[in-house]
């Protein structure tokens, strides 16, 4: 286990911490595990760069001895991320900078008003536990968007890009399976693309959209074996298709993923949603600010969204610009976006 000391007075010097002005507090970690304790450090020193930059603290590593440098509240954030971390690590899970911003995201949530054992705490986060790996909520609205998931029959996840909709989705949606809770995985989306006329592309419908379920694809193979996908696709366990191919169906066991849906229209949002049967779970991702469909058509998903607020068994989950996970700068560049004066929802640009 890692052990620490507050405001040590035998620090060893160091050029990170070589300040005009002496730190408020100075913690230091010695972790027992050499190997963990070299994967919290990450890629050229990524991840150590990204608790600085989020808890504004200086981290010094020099093999299993991390320094902590700056504010109380700062060293404090600092040392439960990094000891969450090294918890994660020794268990032999993958540090990439994703689990780091969800380690600071988890610990900012918690605050400081107890104190924090790693022992014997519990994430306050939701987890959705596969085979391959665990997947965690990284966001307070991702939290929110997994417990909701796991209590009602269909969810909705609105929201810009990279808040993890999708994914967690499929996430959500594996879990089920690999545990037999339901048969069959079906995810889809509107044959829309922005600039695109299927029409003039090759092959049939589904030939013609396959190229823009590739995102699912992806997913799917992050999250789950790639020879447990491969048999399921071949056995149409798992079925990835465009949304006519939803018509006069009615989808029994089974988790039903709609994707991309601000670009359905009314009456194919109306069509889907009904296609929902026993024992099923459905759920319905989209960006409204990403609107493709011509003009003058209203998006199903913004009208589904107003008819069915507060309906029972239902749930809605809000996705904003701070809840981007891919990356630190994708969330500045949405949030840029999302300030300019906004154009009408089926507006061409």
């Amino acid at each position: 286990m890692p052990k620490s000391a507050s405001d040590s007075p035998s620090l060893a010097p160091s050029r990170k911490l070589d300040m005009q002005t002496p730190p408020e507090t100075q913690v230091v970690i010695d972790f027992d595990d050499n190997r963990a304790a070299s994967a919290l450090v990450g890629p050229y020193g990524q991840n150590l760069a990204l608790i600085e930059r989020r808890l504004g603290v200086v981290v010094d590593s020099r093999g299993n001895h991390v320094t902590i440098a700056g504010s109380r509240d700062g060293c404090d954030a600092a040392r439960r991320v990094l000891e969450t971390l090294y918890a994660q690590a020794v268990q032999g899970h993958d540090l990439d900078q994703g689990e780091v911003d969800g380690a600071i995201r988890a610990v900012l949530a918690q605050g400081s008003l107890f104190e924090f054992d790693n022992k014997t705490a519990k994430p306050t986060f939701e987890t959705i536990n596969l085979r391959k790996r665990p997947v965690r909520a990284r966001t307070a609205a991702q939290d929110s968007y997994i417990r909701a998931l796991k209590r009602h029959e269909l969810t909705f996840g609105i929201g810009p890009a990279g808040t993890g909709k999708t994914w967690l989705a499929v996430a959500y949606a594996a879990q089920l399976f690999e545990r037999k809770e339901v048969d069959r995985i079906i995810l889809t989306r509107p044959a829309v693309e922005a600039g695109e006329r299927l029409g003039f592309l090759p092959g049939d419908l589904k030939e013609k959209v396959d190229p823009y379920l590739r995102p699912i694809y992806d997913a799917l193979y992050d999250l789950m074996d790639a020879r447990v996908v491969e048999r399921a696709l071949q056995g149409n366990e798992i079925e990835i298709a465009p949304l006519a191919f939803m018509r006069g169906r009615t989808l029994t066991n089974a988790v039903i993923i709609l994707d991309e849906a601000q670009n359905t229209t009314t009456m194919q949002m109306k069509m889907f949603l009904t296609r929902l049967g026993e024992n099923s779970r459905m759920i319905v991702t989209g960006d409204p600010s990403q609107i493709d469909l011509p003009n003058g058509q209203t998006s199903g998903l913004a009208e589904a969204v107003k008819l069915l607020n507060g309906v029972e068994g239902i749930a809605q989950v809000h996705f904003k610009a701070e809840d981007v996970v891919r990356h630190e700068l994708v969330a500045r560049i949405v949030a840029a976006y999302e300030g300019l004066p906004q154009k009408p929802a089926n507006a061409k640009s």
